[in-house]
């Protein structure tokens, strides 16, 4: 099967079963400051499995374009990638878990004719927070599963999520295929690696939300008595399966209860095919083949050149898709991504005999996936050039550091941070390169003179990589709305009706947009556009929502970047006659609880793009 039959075959499975097909979102998350990609199907759902409306319906499919950057250093084998398709199907307080799973299995075993004999399956053993998940066990009894077949798990095996420190979460139901030749076994092991997972059904019952939003906002959830409103709980939980979490959480059970169905398509399609390697699919094969072209080199022959193919195909098909978003190499947030990747690829590439390669390489990307709009001129573009301004310092950096690893086996925070400011080198390939070579790597000093240096991306430290959730706390809300009136504002004051937004980005303590306009802003016109936005917070106007099509949203005069996420219907907020745009909210309810606008300043953040940060006073 090839990819895009397995697409449309997912897509109409779903289509007859009542669920509205959604468009592909952004790469770029929509005002989400926790997280720099879109991780997952559900990512751009969030204010929707949170219980705002959806303007298409309770039941939703589509296949979404996702970037996950923590995999990076695990590309190389068979299944990891750092670009892949999420098939996706979403339940908003529609169908629970019997549907759900019953859905899954119809489709694996009678769509695409996978033995039911070679599945299995998993369900949560329950814990202090929820308990066991008898429903999905008998669901899964019900639709023929041998219950040796059903595996009982912890919490850290079939509890999903929140992606990062805040949001919908709960507990989950694994879907496993059997890939060995050898029979199968009556009883599923889930540590057996021939069990692959293929699939997961994580049904969002809880809302996680930080002890301090909890308790400076627990009249939502407490009686002027202080006993819990009905229908909630909340559980108080010390969360420390990351590092950086060390505060407590509260899980707040939702009221609309969501089923969230995953699925990668490049390892659904591996499986079909009776493949034990994503790269011999077509969403990869045709690049393989040209890397093979110009290296002269088998895939599969020698482990250390396979290992660098799949890099390099990885690398380039992830370049090619956040260079389509306008993101452009540099040492800032998602530039650092890029350009990592980029660099990456280029040093794998030397590896085996490629020179200025990047651009024949993105060629099959272009074909494989013909169904996206991709620019071609602006992705070659990007790609050439940064392989150009990397070949340049390359030869000069890789001297220094055979310099530098002769005379000590070290390599100290200085030198690895001279390596990354002067030659471009992301810490992280200085530290692949000091792990071939059995040397010491200075990381932590790295880091404290990479924080020395302001000007650096404060999102080069490895926290900011991990994925996330933007909380939906009444800070980040304001800020929302606050960004609507600045951006009308801006064209109000600068006489520029094509002016549109080209990123946001906000946290409960400011908000960034990113608006094109060719040049600074001189300081007048930067205290008008503050004035104008706080003569609309003054006038404490409404903001409404409404729900219609996507031809009627335009005719009303709607602005917005983000409208092709829908197919049919959208979200449009009106702040009376100063601003109307297609948003998925939240926003608030009346502009005087803004209180007052400020900006902070006002910068450029790329070729035609400006970038104003700002935050709301008391």
């Amino acid at each position: 099967m090839k990819r895009k039959e397995l697409i449309k075959k997912y897509i109409e499975f779903f289509k007859s079963k009542g669920h509205a097909e959604i468009k592909n979102s952004s790469l770029i998350p929509e005002n989400d400051s926790t997280v720099l990609f879109t991780t997952a199907g559900m990512h751009p759902l969030v204010p929707f499995l949170l219980g705002q409306p959806h303007p298409q319906g309770k039941r939703l499919v589509n296949v979404q374009k996702c970037i996950r950057t923590g995999d990076i250093n695990e590309v190389g084998d068979e299944v990891h990638h750092t670009f892949f398709e999420m098939l996706g199907n979403w339940s908003l307080g529609n169908y629970w878990k019997e549907g759900a799973i019953k859905f899954t299995f119809e489709f694996l075993t009678q769509i695409l004719k996978i033995p039911l004999e070679k599945l299995a399956a998993s369900v949560f053993k329950g814990d202090k927070t929820s308990p066991k998940d008898e429903e999905s066990y008998n669901a899964l009894i019900a639709i023929g599963l041998p219950k040796e077949r059903i595996a009982i798990l912890e919490k850290k095996d079939n509890w999903w999520g929140p992606a990062g420190q805040t949001g919908p979460c709960g507990p989950c139901s694994e879907i496993f295929y059997w890939i060995s030749k050898k029979p199968v076994p009556k009883k599923f092991d889930s540590k057996n690696k021939n069990w692959v997972e293929i699939g997961n059904n994580v049904f969002m019952e809880y809302n996680k939300i930080p002890f301090e939003q909890h308790r400076t906002n627990q009249e939502q959830f407490y009686n002027k008595k202080g006993v819990l409103k009905p229908h909630q709980e909340v559980y108080n939980i010390g969360d420390t399966s990351q590092k950086y979490e060390t505060k407590k959480f509260h899980f707040l059970e939702l009221k609309q209860k969501n089923v969230d169905f995953g699925g990668g398509s490049e390892r659904t399609l591996a499986i079909l095919n009776d493949l034990d390697d994503n790269y011999l699919t077509d969403c990869f094969l045709p690049i393989i083949k040209k890397i093979e072209e110009l290296s002269k080199k088998e895939y599969g022959k020698n482990k250390e050149n396979t290992k660098a193919m799949k890099i390099i195909a990885d690398h380039i098909k992830a370049a090619v898709f956040i260079l389509n978003e306008g993101i452009l190499p540099s040492n800032k947030e998602h530039g650092y991504v890029l350009r990592r990747l980029i660099r990456r690829a280029i040093i794998y590439g030397k590896r085996i005999g490629l020179e200025n390669f990047t651009e024949k390489i993105a060629k099959p990307v272009f074909e494989i996936y013909s169904d996206y709009n991709l620019n071609k001129e602006k992705i070659i573009s990007g790609l050439l050039e940064e392989e150009n301004q990397f070949n340049k310092t390359l030869i000069r950096g890789m001297n220094l550091f055979e310099k530098l690893t002769k005379e000590k086996k070290i390599i100290d925070g200085k030198n690895a941070f001279l390596l990354f400011q002067s030659y471009g080198f992301p810490i992280e390939m200085t530290k692949e390169l000091t792990k071939e070579k059995d040397i010491r790597l200075d990381e932590k000093g790295f880091y404290e003179e990479l924080k020395k240096h302001q000007e650096l991306s404060r999102t080069a430290t490895a926290g900011k990589f991990k994925s996330g959730l933007a909380d939906n706390s009444e800070s980040t809300t304001k800020l929302h709305t606050a960004a609507h009136l600045l951006l009308s504002a801006l064209k109000k004051v600068l006489h520029d009706d094509k002016i549109i937004q080209k990123g946001s980005n906000i946290t409960p303590e400011r908000l960034r947009l990113d608006f094109s306009f060719p040049r600074k802003l001189t300081e007048e016109e930067i205290k008008d556009v503050e004035n104008l936005v706080n003569e609309q917070i003054k006038k404490e106007m409404p903001v409404i929502r409404e729900e219609m099509s996507i031809e009627e949203a335009k005719k009303s005069g709607a602005q917005g970047i983000f409208e092709d996420k829908y197919r049919e219907r959208v979200s449009v907020y009106t702040i009376e006659n100063f601003s109307k745009e297609i948003c998925t909210g939240p926003h608030v309810k009346n502009t005087k609880e803004l209180n007052k606008f400020k900006i902070l300043k006002e910068e450029s953040s790329s070729s035609g793009i400006r970038r104003i940060r700002a935050n709301l006073e008391d």
